[in-house]
């Protein structure tokens, strides 16, 4: 497995300490740049990489440490900076060069590390151009987080407690998506996923990749085994799911609140981005998001400009964000925002956890739509209920799908479609009006979060409206 550590220190890792820490493997070993300088890559003379440091993060947000790390370690007090050292897979000795580059770094700097006993700073000097040493030159343009590369898949071996969508990860995605490649990551059952990283991986030909305890392997997503064939993990064919996934299970009472929602805006001078986001967070939580970022952990302050003024930078192209909230309110959001022919739209998925002694606000979700009608432009909302650990964080185990609550449609597909018959759908429910009666969005309850059977309600109430939306198309 590729074996991560990270400095958490309260200076910033200067190019001097960074030299200082990268001389763990004696003076042999060459330095490279990868990724647009944003990673130092420490290699043979032949160009075998070994070690690869990533850009420093200063992180402002409180809890990112606790909630990607555990409680171990604690990090410096905030303002502190978060720093990833990655070993070769490839190469025996790259691990302890790893982690004596990353416990330099804490006697330079102070801190502390993970894992927690990250505490050498020998000198580690690897054997150089050996012929049980399998390890080849990365290609220019590649990512040294990728362990393994087929002509259609790119694998990334990980072993942490929880794998986040970090910025290393986002990188190799728009790597190989680039390169019309499907990206699998491979880890050891205990792995858990963090909500945007399972977003990422949103199915085939990508893949979270579980290995078995009892041999094989099996789709940490959707339990279906998996064989190596061919250069990638794909299903067995004969549609059987691990008993491993089946077996690790989970009974829980507690839930997660999702809340997905578009809202489309002209595109103005004065428009601030992230309102409708801040808006749903406040009604659900009481307070506002404590930090964003382009991945994890999020590092900044959160702040509706900052995130208006990066969109603004990358147009026309899509931008992706994350948003995050206080350890004592775990909750978690991805944001894009993309430029379309109506204007700008903001596409939110808002997950919020309870524990089993909290309740979730389902009568606050009404509401909230009509805000979000009112003052954002809504176009469509849905919002669902699961039983699934507060903390948002994913298992590769079974899990009871989320039941939907609520479904909004606003104002102008409600016109496309007709009043009557947006009204009106062969169910027995009543939506509720929203907004103006001249142009009125529509509320549909569906139920507590409780009866799976609100999945054939929705579903038959949005035939029925996409079936009068194409008539009158």
């Amino acid at each position: 497995m590729t074996q991560d550590f990270i400095a958490l220190t309260p200076k910033m890792p200067d190019t001097a300490a960074l030299v200082a820490a990268l001389h763990a493997g004696g003076p042999e070993l060459h330095l490279s740049t990868t990724h647009d300088d944003a990673v130092i890559q420490l290699t043979t003379a032949s160009g075998r990489p070994l070690v690869s440091v990533e850009a420093p993060v200063l992180i402002h947000t409180p809890g990112e440490a606790q909630r990607l790390l555990g409680p171990q370690p604690t990090p410096p007090p905030l303002p502190y900076w978060w720093t990833e050292i990655r070993a070769s897979t490839a190469v025996p000795e790259a691990e302890p060069l790893a982690a004596s580059v990353c416990g330099r770094l804490i006697l330079l700097l102070g801190g502390t590390t993970w894992p927690r006993d990250t505490t050498s700073t020998a000198v580690v000097e690897p054997a150089q151009d050996q012929e049980d040493v399998t390890a080849t030159p990365a290609p220019r343009g590649a990512l040294p987080a990728i362990d393994v590369l087929t002509d259609s898949t790119a694998i990334v071996l990980a072993d942490r407690p929880v794998l986040s969508l970090s910025t290393w990860l986002s990188d190799v995605l728009r790597t190989v998506s680039a390169a019309d490649r499907a990206l699998q990551i491979v880890t050891p059952p205990h792995v858990r996923l963090t909500l945007p990283l399972r977003a990422a991986l949103h199915g085939a030909p990508n893949r979270w990749v579980v290995q078995s305890p009892e041999g094989g392997y099996y789709d940490g997503l959707s339990g279906a085994e998996l064989i190596w064939q061919h250069g990638t993990f794909t299903p067995t064919g004969n549609g059987q799911v691990a008993d491993a996934f089946t077996a690790g299970a989970t009974t829980t009472d507690e839930h997660q609140l999702t809340i997905t929602f578009r809202t489309v805006r002209p595109a103005t001078t004065d428009l601030l981005l992230g309102n409708a986001l801040e808006t749903a967070w406040r009604h659900l939580t009481g307070e506002p998001p404590s930090g964003w970022g382009t991945a994890e952990p999020a590092n900044l302050p959160w702040s509706p400009r900052q995130l208006t003024d990066l969109a603004r930078d990358r147009a026309p192209d899509p931008t992706h964000t994350i948003a995050v909230g206080t350890p004592d309110h775990p909750a978690i959001a991805t944001h894009r925002t993309t430029r379309t022919t109506a204007g700008v739209a903001e596409d939110v998925t808002l997950t919020i956890g309870y524990t089993a002694e909290q309740s979730a606000p389902l009568d606050r979700i009404e509401a909230l739509a009509a805000e979000l009608v009112a003052a954002h432009g809504l176009t469509t909302m849905l919002s669902t209920l699961a039983t699934a650990p507060h903390d948002l964080t994913l298992a590769p185990h079974l899990t009871a799908p989320p039941i939907p609550i609520t479904f909004t449609l606003g104002a102008h597909d409600v016109r496309a479609i007709g009043l009557t018959q947006a009204r009106r759908p062969p169910l027995a429910l009543k939506p509720v009006q929203l907004g103006p009666a001249a142009a009125p969005a529509l509320h549909y309850p569906l139920g507590d979060g409780a009866d799976p059977a609100a999945w054939t309600t929705l579903q038959r109430l949005t035939t029925h409206l996409r079936a009068h939306s194409d008539a009158t198309g």
